[in-house]
């Protein structure tokens, strides 16, 4: 397969495809043109690289988790402990982007919205940040 064959089978953008390749995550065969040609392998890999990328895993653990995926020694825990750590990272970002929330909430809440100038939001845009 060709680029273009594999980026609409895998529903990844060429670009990416060579991005990945380009760091070493597919290593697709050369035709004796020099182009690349895909194989079936590298669809699947592409295929699983989109789905967790997709899930938002970082490049390196999508590195790592198709190490484990191709690893038959593997341990379920091992790739556990990655899935773990990302949802621990997403729990996290969820936190902040509540407290963030609430944060705004609350100044939009408050300002009248009005006429006047006098506005909490810009005044605590402008204030220095509290210390711990």
């Amino acid at each position: 397969m060709n680029i273009g064959d594999v980026a609409a089978r895998s529903g990844l953008p060429a670009k990416t495809i060579r991005y990945y390749e380009d760091i070493g995550l597919v290593r697709p065969q050369r035709d004796s043109n020099g182009y690349r040609a895909f194989r079936e392998q590298d669809l699947h890999k592409l295929a699983f690289l989109g789905r967790a990328r997709g899930l938002g895993f970082s490049i390196e653990d999508c590195r790592n988790l198709l190490h484990l995926y191709e690893d038959e020694t593997r341990t379920s825990a091992e790739v556990k402990d990655i899935a773990q750590h990302h949802l621990d990272e997403i729990d996290a970002k969820i936190a902040n982007l509540r407290e963030m929330r609430d944060t705004l909430s609350d100044l939009v809440r408050c300002c009248a919205g009005d006429e006047r100038p006098d506005c909490p939001i810009l005044e605590s845009l402008g204030s220095a940040p509290e210390t711990k």
